[in-house]
């Protein structure tokens, strides 16, 4: 029987189709891997070609490795002749037998990015330039970027002439590129930039692999980027047996360097291309299937396809709109919690994506407390996030300083030149004075005696001290704005990592929500309490390893992946697709959003779940977005009967002056609607010299009718003046007496 028989009609077309250029189109969940491995299969056994004639490239290792399996179980004895390999693998095993020809030894060392790092700060030490203007990942970045576009020194100093900044970042990468070579290093761009370059200057080098690879296969063609584009069109040049498969609609790594143009002008490259289409989906049904093609059809840049399966309709889509981004995450963990009581679903049968890290917290919070075991695929917990950590224990520290894994956490956060000597010092000191670490700080001169050590460590005490004064009289969000601040601890993650900085900065935008979020409900919030909530919602050793568990993760992660039910969160204009790409001249910013939109929607094998919130904490700001435009690209009989115009037909708090909409799937939005953000009220602003003993009374008194966001109508029962701020006592009609802040309340008189 032949390997084909097992494949449909337009697989076994694609698998059959061996000779000139071909452009297989598979679509999300086509089965696109059992082409490949039965196209080679086929090759092998039924078209007479060479096992060592055959190379298959695939972007991770893991996905080589699956395909190898495969292609063993399939073909068995010859197969080790195959060269499946990823793109950089295949460059190390060219260049280890011909990079001498480029003058490097051929026992070359492949640098990572820690070691790549090294070698920037040594050439910008050595030129002179200041790291905190021009931060060592600012110039591996762009270099990384003219790699990727095969861009050498020379074309950089020739594009660069008359412009400072231009010219300073060539000369960089001119000296970054003699330090490696002096080290006989490459580092992974140089993998296939070099190859490449070998390539184009040595004819006959190329030539032998022309000759030895006769029939190429590129997997996840999408992702390609100009570079590796050029090392396939050279290496497929004298035979044109090139097979490439990919799927256009999933190409979302863009900020990875990948151009999609690749995929998009395969024909114009090969103007007698086979193209052929793989629409047929295994995964899904039929209804998450048509809201996937609605919403990717928007798109201008893209081959027409349309996914279809005959695994039916399906259920249709929920849409649930909720008036805070809290209760989106508790809705979303109360309807997995009831369809597993319900034996629809276990916990594992679920994932939760989202478009940014930081949305995680809220929705590990609520699995917390719902008892449901839980995994952040890619990433870790939110509490356990090295900034979130560092800031938490500044707040311990601030509040008692009886932490010492606190205190010596943050005493070089950021580097104060305190050393592990000094450090070592103190702690004994304290061991056997029975003194904790932060007394034995206070106590340093007479410890160390005075002298540099101690003369920083005094700073930090008197740094702790401002804190805790300043704590007196700010909010808790406030305070860890203060601290952000006052020690420049953004500087501190763009210097150490320019790429992780604006996430780990959201992440720190997520606590103060967090903060934000607890001062508006406590009675009488306090530095103390907010810290005991965290640690009893970051508590989650409890939860049994073996457990099947839900999966937390950003969409991007999720490529590649399937889940029987599927939940996106945060689907808003401004977050999903991101306020960046909303501002941007350039459409493709749009619509590598929506591409990833797809590949979320794709993910999704029976159930799909669209969320979204009419209010958002970002960085301590209430901020108002209007639903997605992905949403209302999805027709709305796709929807589930009368749920989703429900949830988007109620309105969002006015109490802030926020303009309320009324939103159905379907409906139009503004293309360019920007946020409505309403700033979050504190007890004081220090900034602008306000008083605490000057607060303004409210307009309100006992025996007034007063509205509140979240508890309703009620009745002022007394309003006292306190230490800082006017404390309000009120009986609402549905939450009974609650007392709180006046700051806080945003109570508005009926």
């Amino acid at each position: 029987m032949s390997v084909l028989e097992i494949l449909n009609d337009r697989q076994k077309e694609a698998a059959a189709q061996l000779d000139g250029p071909v452009l297989i189109l598979a679509g999300a969940g086509s089965g696109k891997t059992r082409v490949l491995t039965n196209r080679t299969a086929y090759m092998i056994d039924e078209a007479g070609v060479s096992p060592w004639n055959i190379l298959a490239i695939t972007f991770t290792n893991k996905a080589a490795d699956e395909m190898r399996e495969r292609i063993d179980r399939l073909v068995g004895f010859g197969s080790e002749s195959i060269w499946v390999a990823t793109f950089h693998s295949t460059c190390v095993r060219i260049l280890r037998r011909h990079i001498d020809l480029l003058g490097f030894d051929n026992n070359f060392t492949i640098y990572d990015p820690d070691d790549s790092k090294s070698v920037m700060k040594d050439v910008l030490k050595r030129l002179q330039i200041d790291t905190k203007q021009y931060p060592e990942k600012r110039f591996l970045n762009w270099i990384s970027s003219c790699k990727d576009e095969l861009s050498t020194p020379a074309d950089e100093e020739e594009y660069a002439r008359g412009d400072y900044a231009d010219e300073l970042f060539a000369k960089v990468y001119r000296e970054y590129q003699l330090s490696l070579q002096k080290n006989n290093a490459l580092d992974f761009d140089d993998l296939i930039m070099k190859t490449v370059e070998l390539f184009k200057a040595f004819p006959d080098v190329l030539e032998n692999y022309q000759n030895r690879f006769l029939y190429i296969m590129v997997d996840e063609y999408q992702d390609t980027n100009t570079a590796q584009f050029e090392l396939i069109r050279l290496l497929a040049a004298k035979n044109r047996n090139i097979c490439v498969v990919g799927d256009d609609d999933q190409s979302i790594y863009k900020f990875r360097g990948a151009n999609i143009r690749n995929i998009l002008d395969f024909e114009k490259v090969y103007p007698d291309a086979k193209v052929i289409k793989l629409e047929q989906n295994y995964r899904s049904t039929q209804t998450i299937l048509d809201a996937a093609n609605s919403v990717i059809k928007n798109n201008g840049a893209r081959k027409d396809k349309a996914l279809w399966t005959d695994r039916g309709e399906g259920e249709r889509i929920v849409f649930a709109q909720t008036d805070t981004a809290y209760e989106e995450a508790e809705l979303i963990v109360d309807r997995i919690c009831r369809e597993r009581r319900a034996g629809k679903s276990s916990f594992g049968d679920n994932a939760v994506l989202y478009r940014t890290n930081a949305q995680s917290r809220l929705l590990e919070e609520k699995c917390v407390m719902a008892g449901i075991p839980y995994t952040v695929v890619g990433g870790v917990n939110f509490y356990s996030r090295k900034e979130i950590k560092d800031i938490l224990a500044y707040l311990k520290t601030i509040d008692n300083g009886r932490d010492d894994l606190s205190v010596r956490r943050i005493i070089n956060v950021p580097k104060r030149g305190i050393g592990a000597t000094t450090i070592g010092k103190l702690a004994d000191h304290g061991a056997a004075n029975d003194l904790n670490f932060y007394e034995c700080c206070k106590q340093a001169d007479d410890i160390l005696g005075h002298n540099r050590a101690s003369e920083k460590i005094a700073e930090f005490v008197d740094l702790i001290s401002v804190f805790r004064t300043q704590s007196e009289f700010i909010s808790i969000s406030e305070l860890i704005e203060t601290i952000i601040k006052r020690i420049d601890y953004e500087g501190m993650l763009i210097e150490a990592d320019e790429d992780e900085a604006k996430e780990r900065m959201e992440n720190i935008g997520e606590l103060i929500n967090k903060a934000v979020a607890y001062e508006e409900s406590a009675d009488e919030p306090t530095l103390s309490e907010f810290l005991e909530e965290v640690a009893l919602v970051a508590d989650i050793d409890g939860v049994d390893s073996d457990a099947d568990r839900v999966m937390l993760m950003t969409l991007h992660s999720a490529k590649g992946l399937e889940f029987p039910n599927v939940y996106i969160a945060g689907m808003e204009d401004g977050l999903f697709p991101s306020y960046m790409s909303i501002c941007s001249d350039d459409p493709g910013e749009i619509e590598e959003e929506r591409r990833l939109c797809y590949v979320g929607i794709t993910r999704a094998m029976n159930r799909l779940t669209l969320t979204a919130a009419r209010s958002r904490m970002t960085r301590g700001e209430t901020q108002y977005n209007a639903v997605s435009r992905f949403i209302n690209e999805i027709p709305s009989e796709l929807f589930e009967s009368g749920y989703a115009k429900k949830s988007a037909e109620k309105k969002p708090p006015n109490s802030t002056g926020a303009v309320a909409t009324k939103v159905r799937p379907a409906a139009v939005l503004p293309k360019h609607q920007k946020p409505f953000i309403a700033k979050a009220t504190a007890f004081t602003d220090l900034k602008k010299g306000a008083d605490i003993n000057l607060q303004t009374a409210p307009d309100y008194g006992p025996g007034d009718r007063v509205m509140h966001m979240k508890f309703g109508q009620g009745t002022v029962l007394s309003v006292e003046k306190g230490t800082r701020d006017y404390e309000v006592s009120v009986e609402f009609d549905s939450a009974g007496v609650k007392k709180m802040f006046a700051a806080f309340a945003k109570l508005k008189k009926i």
